[in-house]
């Protein structure tokens, strides 16, 4: 790969990663209006925990996924995954239902946050990676 394409692949990878922690921070933030739109402000931590554990236990999945089907496909998978689970998260219409649309959420961005670690190991050698 020339020094551009890595560069622009670097970019993407340095977005999708921005792209799911801005996701758990602006959600962290607004929680609490949300909760008062939707009427569930008892059921408030279950959105963000059911994100949190769902990322943090699909992270190793992936990593062990990606060595047998390849980074690419499943990095794939992950954008899509955390697509859908965006989407339908702004239709939710009660709290239960936005905990489980996070928690479908969360299955992508715990590809979001470890694949392009791995990703730019594969791309880079030793010496670059600093």
């Amino acid at each position: 790969m020339t020094r551009r394409e890595i560069n622009l692949v670097i970019l993407g990878l340095m977005a999708a990663m921005f792209l799911s922690s801005l996701s758990q921070t602006v959600v962290g933030t607004a929680m609490r209006t949300i909760a008062d739109d939707l009427h569930g402000l008892s059921l408030q931590a279950w959105v963000t925990t059911a994100f949190l554990i769902v990322s943090t236990v699909m992270t190793p999945i992936y990593g062990k996924l990606s060595d047998l089907f390849g980074r690419r496909p499943l990095f794939l998978i992950a954008i899509v995954l955390f697509l859908v689970g965006s989407v339908a998260s702004s239709f939710a219409q009660d709290m239960i239902q936005l905990a489980g649309f996070r928690a479908l959420q969360g299955l992508g961005a715990g590809g979001l946050m470890s694949l392009p670690l791995t990703i730019m190991g594969d791309i880079l050698a030793p010496r670059e990676r600093a």
